[in-house]
């Protein structure tokens, strides 16, 4: 069984071996990428040789990845320390059953769907209207999962909405909401509160702030508002009609959740036959993932990876660069799918790792990059390892020129990772300048590019439904298996506990109620200096 002082050992061994040399076999393209369905992940342009990629591999079967994907996916309760199922492939793969304790859950879930499609079909169709008509609008109202994931969905399939506009609010900061708001029209606008508890402080405050904002030109708001929660006496309370709260099971994390009610707005938009073309998609890469064996499985390969680069070479950051402008969202979306899911520092068993944890992720889309932390990339003193995602093509076949344009910027920059430039390089383009002697060595240098830097690329035809739906479900599988092999909870997340229960107990020193007893000199000092520019 691979140990990681045996995958270490190795990642120590080749260090110097520059990438460009895997190349002398003709074979290397072919022999380290895989393909699936629409998909071909190319991981060549890495130190990964056949070495490492068994090491990797005996390390995914000896963490017992296997057995555990089968857990998950039979409704298992995988997350032990919140002792739940972890079940949101149930939400996109809509025949068969799946027991959670003793109960299938797939009738619920099918009927939660099924009135789902009927409100947006209602909504599109004109049959739901507001008080000014038919609706124009949605604000979606949610953070975190309950954002992200739809708000970076519904910009990935832009070309496909002919619904009403969606809009999305998720920050407590009174701007986010005010400026979303203030270009509306509250008689023509539907507001949904997505919300699992109903108690979701930043959700919440933004959501009492749309109410009042459509009070004051609509004579019932409640009627103009959804619910995806499991409160029901929380959602009555607040004036929403149970025909309009949609509710999902605690075996569905947040960050997991865009398949089912969160997905809402993006169903308004797109409707439900594109959304389910999404789900199809999802679900394919769902059955690509327990079938492939791991050699040729494009989630377990992505995330080995991952723990190859991070835990085997010691680079803590990676970078997502979407050559794709609609997928725009999807590193803020991987930032929190990855690092909250992954961030830990205790085992399953509560044992502190022996390895570090998920790396950071970060990310813009390409071209705008290359503008931007390309410099860091390339020239840096830190190897930071980079994931591509093109298609081959896009949605304006008028504008087929610059997507070729595209396509080729994505391509060189994973060259020019690899290769780099050598001083003799450099220094002979120099000298063609006319530069001679020490001014030559000096601006030679400057132009010099280490290259070996790594990367990887996931091509795929256009960014459709079911496209789209894969590429999620690749990186949420992507993060299990890394969780798996770490041996952590990918699924819980006391992490962001403590901040928010600070936070409440700072809102009365804040105000002026308390004096903060018990807080340190900092923080008193602040909150003293912040009552006095707010004149308290």
């Amino acid at each position: 069984m691979t140990t990681w002082t045996d995958l270490q050992d190795h990642a120590a061994k080749v260090k110097s071996r520059r990438i460009s040399e895997l190349f002398e076999k003709d074979n290397r393209a072919a022999e380290f990428t895989a393909e699936s369905g629409q998909f071909l992940f190319d991981y060549s342009k890495t130190n990964i040789d056949e070495t490492a990629r068994d090491l990797l591999i005996g390390l995914a079967e000896g963490a017992g990845v296997a057995a555990k994907r089968e857990a998950m996916f039979s409704g298992a309760k995988i997350n032990e320390t919140e002792g739940r199922a972890v079940l949101h492939t149930a939400l996109r793969n809509l025949n068969g059953s799946v027991i959670v304790d003793g109960e299938d859950v797939m009738p619920e879930v099918r009927a939660t769907h099924a009135r789902m499609a009927e409100f947006a079909q209602a909504v599109r169709a004109g049959r739901y209207t507001g008080q000014g008509g038919r609706i124009t609008d949605v604000v979606n109202i949610g953070i975190g999962g309950s954002d992200l994931g739809p708000a970076m969905a519904t910009l990935a399939l832009a070309p496909y909405h002919d619904g009403p506009r969606c809009h999305f609010v998720s920050n407590v900061d009174g701007a986010h909401v005010h400026d979303v708001l203030k270009g509306l029209d509250p008689a023509t606008t539907l507001v949904i509160v997505a919300s699992k508890t109903f108690t979701t402080i930043e959700t919440m405050t933004n959501a009492a702030t749309a109410k009042a904002w459509m009070a004051a030109e609509v004579a019932d708001p409640g009627a103009q508002f959804a619910a995806l929660s499991t409160a029901a006496d929380l959602t009555a309370a607040f004036g929403i009609d149970a025909s309009r709260v949609f509710g999902f099971a605690d075996w569905v994390g947040g960050r997991y959740s865009m398949w089912g009610p969160i997905g809402l707005s993006l169903m308004l938009a797109v409707g439900p036959e594109d959304f389910d073309a999404m789900l199809a998609g999802a679900a394919a890469m769902d059955a690509h993932f327990r079938e492939a064996p791991f050699a040729e499985n494009l989630p377990v390969l992505l995330a080995l990876v991952g723990i190859w680069h991070n835990q085997g070479c010691g680079r803590a950051t990676r970078a997502v660069l979407p050559y794709d402008q609609r997928l725009a969202r999807l590193p803020a979306y991987l930032q929190q799918l990855e690092m909250e899911s992954n961030g830990k520092r205790v085992s399953m068993d509560g044992a502190d790792l022996v390895v570090d944890s998920g790396p950071v992720v970060w990310g813009e889309p390409g071209t705008n990059g290359q503008h931007a932390f390309y410099q860091l990339i390339h020239q840096g003193t830190r190897i930071v390892p980079c994931e591509f995602l093109v298609a081959a093509e896009g949605h304006e076949p008028d504008l087929a020129h610059q997507h070729l344009l595209l396509i080729a910027n994505c391509l060189a920059q994973s060259e020019a990772l690899m290769r780099g430039r050598s001083l003799e390089e450099a220094t002979a383009i120099m000298a063609k300048k006319g530069l001679t002697g020490a001014e030559l060595e000096r601006q030679a240098r400057h132009r010099v590019f280490p290259g070996s830097r790594p990367s990887t690329t996931l091509l795929y035809p256009k960014l459709t439904p079911e496209v789209f739906g894969g590429i999620v479900a690749l990186y949420e599988h992507r993060v299990f298996v890394e969780g798996v092999i770490l041996g952590i909870n990918s699924f819980d997340q006391w992490g962001v506990e403590l901040g928010k229960e600070l936070a409440l107990a700072l809102a009365p020193v804040l105000d002026g109620r308390s004096e903060g007893a018990g807080k340190d000199g900092s923080t008193r000092a602040l909150a003293a200096r912040i009552r006095a520019l707010r004149g308290m």
